[in-house]
C-alpha cells in the first residue's frame, strides 16, 4: 500500500512490584525505515479490518485535542506529544479493571492522501524461535491481530471539517470491557456516528422502497440481493457504503425515482457514506434469529415456499430439512 510515515514511537506500559501501571518511555522516535513503515502499514490494515468500531469527535475542552493541534501547528514536537499522551493514557487506563500491559504505538502518517494519527496498545506475547545454532529460544512479538485497544484519527477530516462527528475511530473491543468508554475518556471525546443505526435505517429504506414501488416478491428479493452484494463487497474491501454509488447500481422505480432520491425525499437520515455492518446487511437476504436454545437462519426466498410462518400461533413450519439435520433427527427417533 502507499504509505508515507512522518513519525512513529513505542512506549511500554507495564506493572511494577506494587501492581501499579507505569510507563517506560523510549528515548526517541523510531527511524522511518522499512521496518517501521511495514509496522504502521500492518496496523493500518488490521485496524481497517476490525468490524466493531465506534466513531466520535473531541469535546470542546479536550486537552488531547489541544496537544494535537499544537503538534500539527509545529508548536509541540512529536516526542513530547507522545510522552504527555502516554502519561494520560496510563492515568485513564489505571481506572479500569482491564489495565492491560503492552506496547503503546503512536504513529503519524499518510495513506491514500489522508493524514492519520494512530494510537494503540498492542499485546506483547511470547513465542519460540530457532537460532542460527539450531537452538530453541524464547522471543517476544507484537500480536497485532489481537489488538482491541486502539484509536485512529483522520487528521485530514479533523482539520477541514470541524463539524464532523466521525474523524475519530476506535475499536469497541470485547463485550463487557468498556474499551469504548476508556478511549472516549482518554481522548476527551463524545460518541458520534452510530454505524449500527445507519445500517438499520438503510435496511428500512430498502424495504420501504420495495413496498412503495409495488415490487413483486421475486423483484423485491432481487433488489435486496443487489443491495446486499454491494454492501458485502464494500465491507470485504474495507470501504464504506456510499448511498449515491449504491443508488447508481440499483434500478429506479416505475416513475423513475432512484433509491438516493427516494431516501432524500422521505427524510431518511442517512449519511452520504458509512461503514457497513455485516450482521445487519445479512438480513437483506436471510432471516436470522436465536434464543431459547434455538438458532434459525434461512434464505428469505424460502419463506412462503418451503418455510411458512403463522403469526397467530407463532409457528414456523419447514418442509424439507437439510440432509445432515435430517440424519441427526432420524437417529434420535
Amino acid at each position: 500500500m502507499s504509505l508515507h510515515l512522518s513519525n512513529v514511537i513505542l512506549h511500554q506500559l507495564s506493572k511494577n512490584e506494587q501492581d501499579e501501571l507505569v510507563v517506560k518511555y523510549r528515548s526517541q522516535s523510531l527511524d522511518n525505515d522499512t521496518s517501521a513503515e511495514n509496522l504502521v502499514a500492518e496496523l493500518h490494515r488490521v485496524f481497517n479490518s476490525k468490524a466493531s468500531k465506534g466513531f466520535g469527535s473531541f469535546k470542546s475542552d479536550s486537552d488531547f485535542q489541544t496537544w494535537l493541534q499544537e503538534l500539527r501547528q509545529g508548536e509541540r514536537d512529536f516526542y513530547d506529544f507522545s510522552q504527555i499522551s502516554a502519561q494520560r493514557l496510563k492515568d485513564e487506563l489505571s481506572k479500569y479493571p482491564f489495565a492491560d500491559e503492552g506496547i503503546l504505538v503512536m504513529a503519524e502518517y499518510q495513506s491514500l492522501a489522508t493524514d492519520y494519527l494512530f494510537i494503540g496498545l498492542l499485546p506483547l506475547n511470547q513465542s519460540l524461535k530457532v537460532t542460527e545454532g539450531l537452538d530453541i529460544s524464547a522471543t517476544d512479538y507484537l500480536d497485532i491481530n489481537k489488538m482491541d485497544i486502539a484509536a485512529r484519527l483522520d487528521l485530514s477530516s479533523f482539520e477541514t471539517d470541524k463539524n464532523s462527528n466521525r474523524y475519530l475511530a476506535y475499536i469497541k473491543g470485547r463485550v463487557g470491557r468498556k474499551v469504548s468508554d476508556f478511549f472516549l475518556d482518554f481522548l476527551q471525546a463524545d460518541v458520534g456516528l452510530d454505524t449500527k443505526v445507519q445500517n438499520q435505517v438503510l435496511m428500512q429504506a430498502v424495504q420501504d422502497f420495495c413496498t412503495d414501488s409495488k415490487l413483486e416478491k421475486d423483484e423485491a428479493i432481487g433488489y435486496k440481493k443487489q443491495v446486499y452484494d454491494y454492501c458485502n463487497e464494500q465491507i470485504k474491501a474495507g470501504e464504506e457504503v456510499h448511498i449515491r454509488e449504491l443508488s447508481g447500481e440499483l434500478p429506479a422505480s416505475q416513475d423513475g425515482t432512484g433509491f438516493f432520491e427516494y431516501t432524500q425525499a422521505h427524510g431518511y437520515e442517512l449519511e452520504e457514506s458509512f461503514p457497513g455492518d455485516r450482521s445487519t446487511v445479512r438480513k437483506l437476504t436471510k432471516f436470522v434469529g436465536a434464543g431459547g436454545g434455538l438458532n434459525v437462519s434461512f434464505d428469505s426466498l424460502l419463506l412462503g415456499e418451503r418455510i411458512f410462518y403463522d403469526p397467530e400461533s407463532d409457528t414456523l413450519t419447514i418442509k424439507g430439512t437439510p440432509p445432515n439435520l435430517r440424519e441427526q433427527l432420524t437417529r434420535q427417533r
